[in-house]
């Protein structure tokens, strides 16, 4: 299925990943929101568990291994063409998860990584609901 003018949405899996009072951040490579800060993640694939997906995404986006610490939400996507129409509409599931081992480099679709201090988020050209979801997820810091 195509990613732009979808069937159906698109189920996307992310992980807001935490070290040293730091969160994972990457630069995307590709559309949708192309060149925008994010969280790492990706779609999940046919068989594959929500933990699964989300361990595979962040392992091949950056090169790091996680620990998955809870569900922080579910976040819709739905960008529009000038026409009205569906151009991307993904379901997103972000999980909370901490740094295990790995040092962090861009792979797979991401321009570019970083580990930022929240307090410097702001300086960052991201999507609202992804500074949303990173705040929420200290309920799910030890």
């Amino acid at each position: 299925m195509s990613r732009e003018y979808p069937e159906q949405p698109l189920i996307g899996l992310g992980a807001i990943v935490w070290k040293d009072g730091k969160v994972l951040m990457v630069q995307r490579g590709r559309p949708p929101r192309q060149g925008i800060w994010s969280l790492p993640g990706g779609l999940q694939l046919l068989g594959e568990t929500v933990a699964e997906g989300i361990r595979r995404e962040i392992r091949e986006e950056t090169g790091v291994e996680i620990e998955l610490l809870g569900l922080v939400e579910v976040v819709d996507s739905v960008q529009r063409d000038a026409a009205g129409r569906v151009l991307y509409h993904y379901t997103i599931v972000d999980y909370a998860a901490r740094w295990v081992s790995g040092e962090a480099v861009a792979g797979d679709d991401a321009a570019a990584v970083a580990w930022v201090d929240p307090a410097e988020l702001h300086r960052l050209d991201t999507w609202n609901e992804t500074l949303r979801v990173i705040e929420k997820s200290r309920a799910c810091l030890p």
